[in-house]
């Protein structure tokens, strides 16, 4: 049975701060990124700013004492750019395909008779329109569709930066310009080249580049999309007369029974209550199997009901649910900026301004030696048009956010974007054993009691003391007791890394490791040989011992068994194969340590074995240089408690899902089922996103590397520099995208 399990938090707030996110429109390129991020870190109480141009978003962190949401949102106004509501962000995300295509159309229905003497000359025909038809038809182009462009670049200028709009902005104009110039300073009747053509396809194939590159982004937030068309809108809840009532999920509370129809979603977290079906839960876990449920069993909201009516008892609803939370997970992901976009930044930086030299320097070079301002004039717009830093802003976000999206589709949530940049470099992978590499539901198997104790006795007050604890082996000598069989022990307290000890009636019970024992100096005397043969059999073994008026006294052994998680085994040789060192950290004396390793196809030099939960983070820091010194790439995978620290410590942290919440706080990374196979499958995802990643940068970079020469050379015109720069940004975002189609094993 598959148990989803994932922390309690939604949104990250302190006494001292909070984080939020506004979702800002109007943004075009990595300089427009930069402008907002400055904008908001100069208001006091502002702590970090992160602006996400493929997620046309900001998060924010500030102390909600010193500024609030409105101030926020007024500085990105101020900076030019608009501040949306959810309600406007959700409906631009979930758009027609068309939507916004209009002022595209316009501008092909006026530009094209523009282009038609281009054509023309293919074939040796004039069909040159006259003066003042280009003139009516290229400024409506201008001056309505491409005032964004003009509106952008003025707020630009105000903030005395640049971007984009400006680089359009200013090129266009001049080509405008100088064909107005042209023709008022003709003579009569004289037929003039202009050059409207030029200014008003620019504005059009940027228009169109810009639809297309949203059009494409609305693709990488499918994951998300698909995360939240899981909520379903009506609930039945059962009333106190057992009738049925639909009411909107947002009504429904904890504690209300809610009845749910075979083939129906869901509405909350919860419990069966009554019934019995099978649950798909594919979209939340990636598991495609359906699991099995029965009375008291958890269902989590989204999932989908099998055959069966079932009565479910609300224990989390809205925010609170599993859903939720994933769903916050994956846009914690998506909106954050990773490590390798620190270049990008700086290079933006200095981009525009770098650009406008360089047509200056363009158009004076072309001025000096061709004696022609006309043409040294063309050539400075079709650098200013090619050079568009767009395609640098997209490269990493959108494939941050295809990769993350990809992960959340197989059962895998990234909520550390810098940990999705280092797992590709992983070469050492540390697992823990019991509930990561075992299912993690030991059985009692065997019971030794020591002269003059009884088996009834020594389980009887083991499970006294272990009856509140959630320790696997302690539910295991609980279950074996049987409920209500076990006397009240008092003063219980556990023993981190050792065991529990309390009491019953007047004597102390102590339930715990051999090596607790050992460290107590109680002798396991003539049950030394039966604790080696059952280890040597892979049991984990723990004693039992009694304090009474200072002396310590062994009552007897409990042998615990365990089975490996179905599939670790050829996980683990993929991991191997793969070049990846495999390493089992165990707090198990060495023999079960090695008896269950033999099972998972593990050496003996792979394996950890008496290692305390104090002590695994140090093992883990320990793995990050090996016999030469070189340093390694570890992730560490675990489930526990005890195995937060050594998350916390390994370069990235991979927790099972199925695991406790501390263990999912500690992970960089959180596995929705039980799959060991899953870790290859985070690591192979963190490859293809990260080689995404460099594509889209190698390819930005070069774009304008090469288009800027070529174009203040004279060998692009501004409506070839127009068309390859709008089509650099879809070709990036389009690349990205291309993570979506991952599946296993491709």
């Amino acid at each position: 049975m598959t148990e989803i399990s994932l922390p309690s938090e939604l949104r990250t707030t302190t006494a001292r701060s909070t984080t939020d996110d506004i979702s800002i429109g109007g943004m075009t390129c990595a300089s427009c990124v930069l402008r907002v991020e400055r904008a908001l870190k100069k208001l006091p109480g502002v702590q970090d700013a992160a602006v996400n141009l493929a997620t046309e978003s900001a998060r924010v962190t500030f102390d909600p004492a010193v500024t609030n949401d409105g101030r926020l949102r007024r500085a990105v106004r101020d900076a030019g750019y608009e501040p949306r509501t959810q309600v406007e962000a959700g409906d631009a995300e979930n758009a027609s395909p068309w939507a916004g295509f209009a002022p595209v159309a316009i501008g092909i229905v006026l530009s094209s008779p523009l282009v038609l003497p281009m054509v023309g000359d293919l074939f040796g025909k004039h069909w040159m329109l006259p003066a003042w038809i280009q003139f009516l038809l290229a400024t409506p182009v201008q001056f309505i569709l491409g005032a964004r462009f003009y509106k952008a670049a003025w707020s630009a200028l105000k903030a005395l930066t640049g971007n984009m709009d400006l680089l359009v902005a200013i090129g266009t104009t001049a080509g405008w310009g100088l064909s107005m110039w042209l023709w008022l300073t003709a003579e009569p009747d004289t037929m003039v080249h202009l050059y409207f053509e030029g200014s008003a396809v620019v504005v059009t194939l940027v228009l169109l580049g810009k639809w297309l590159e949203a059009r494409a982004k609305r693709q990488t937030t499918s994951a998300i999309r698909a995360l939240h068309a899981l909520r379903p809108d009506i609930a039945h809840v059962i009333n106190r007369n057992g009738e049925e009532a639909d009411l909107p999920i947002a009504e429904i509370i904890v504690g209300d029974t809610l009845a749910v129809r075979p083939g129906e979603r869901f509405p909350a977290d919860g419990i069966v209550h009554e019934g019995n079906t099978q649950v798909d839960e594919s979209m939340l876990t990636g598991e495609p199997l359906p699991v099995e449920k029965t009375f008291g069993d958890k269902l989590t909201g989204g999932s989908i009901n099998g055959d069966g009516r079932v009565l479910l008892r609300v224990t989390a609803t809205g925010s609170e649910t599993v859903l939720s939370h994933i769903i916050r997970l994956v846009e914690d992901a998506q909106v954050a900026k990773a490590p390798i976009q620190r270049l990008v930044d700086q290079v933006a930086a200095v981009f525009v301004p770098v650009v406008l030299v360089l047509a200056l320097i363009t158009l004076i070079g072309w001025w000096w030696f061709a004696a022609s301002g006309e043409l040294a004039l063309i050539h400075a717009v079709a650098v200013l048009v090619i050079a568009c830093p767009c395609a640098l802003g997209l490269a990493t976000p959108a494939a941050i956010m295809a990769g993350t999206g990809a992960a959340a589709k197989h059962g895998i949530l990234i909520k550390d974007v810098q940990a999705l940049e280092l797992a590709h470099k992983v070469n050492v992978v540390a697992f823990d054993k019991t509930g990561t590499l075992t299912v993690g539901q030991p059985r009692l198997t065997d019971i030794v009691v020591a002269q003059g104790t009884s088996e009834d006795e020594l389980l009887r007050n083991a499970a006294a003391v272990q009856r509140g604890s959630e320790h696997p082996l302690a539910r295991a000598v609980v279950a074996r007791a049987g409920v209500g069989t076990a006397d009240n022990a008092v003063n219980v307290k556990a023993v981190p890394g050792r065991g529990t000890e309390g009491s019953v009636g007047n004597t102390d019970w102590l339930i715990g490791s051999l090596r607790w024992m050992q460290e107590l100096h109680v002798s396991l005397g003539e049950l030394s040989e039966r604790a080696s043969a059952l280890q040597a059999q892979g049991a984990t073994v723990s004693a039992v011992a009694t304090r009474a008026g200072g002396e310590l006294r062994l009552r007897g052994l409990l042998a615990f068994g365990d089975e490996p998680k179905p599939g670790a085994r050829d996980a683990l040789e993929a991991l191997r194969a793969s070049g990846i060192r495999i390493m089992m950290i165990s707090g198990d004396n060495a023999g079960a340590a090695l008896a269950m390793a033999h099972r998972l196809g593990l050496r003996d030099d792979e394996v950890m074995a008496d290692v305390l939960p104090a002590d695994k983070a140090a093992k883990v820091s320990a793995l990050k240089k090996d016999a030469q010194g070189k340093k390694q790439t570890v992730a560490m995978v675990g489930d526990g408690v005890n195995d937060a620290p050594a998350l916390a410590a390994a370069d990235v942290g991979i927790a099972m899902g199925t695991g406790t919440d501390v263990a999912i706080h500690a992970a960089a990374i959180t596995l929705m089922r039980g799959d060991v196979a899953l870790v290859a499958d985070s690591l192979e995802i963190s490859r293809r996103t990260v080689a995404k990643i460099r594509q889209n940068l190698f390819w930005a970079f070069a774009y304008n590397v090469a288009g800027i020469p070529l174009a203040a050379l004279g060998y692009l015109s501004p409506v070839v520099a127009g068309a390859a720069m709008a089509m650099s940004s879809v070709s990036v975002v389009t690349n990205a995208l291309l993570l979506s189609r991952w599946k296993r094993g491709k």
